[in-house]
């Protein structure tokens, strides 16, 4: 398993967990609280937790091209919601 992290500042970090989060429940499996969401790709899991100055993404997939794909999905995404302070600045970790 590959699993990457990254910190991302915003102070509406809740805000965009809830967007994804219910944009992508229509075609995956989520489980989503007011601060925390669980996306289950076909080849990965993402998991987000909003604080009040930041949100962490942790992605954990099979090999590290589906951790790549993943990435660049779940920043995109994100990105899309965030459009008033795009891009976000992702600093992924392992």
């Amino acid at each position: 398993m590959a699993l990457e992290t990254a910190r991302v500042p915003t102070a509406h970090g809740a805000r965009y967990l809830q967007q994804i989060c219910k944009h992508w429940s229509h075609k995956l499996d989520v489980q989503l609280s007011e601060n925390e969401g669980i996306v289950r790709f076909p080849a990965a899991v993402a998991t987000m937790t909003a604080s009040p100055d930041s949100l962490t993404v942790s992605l954990e997939a099979e090999d590290d091209e589906t951790l790549q794909r993943i990435k660049g999905v779940v920043a995109s995404h994100l990105d899309r919601f965030a459009f008033k302070e795009a891009p976000l600045p992702f600093e992924w970790k392992a």
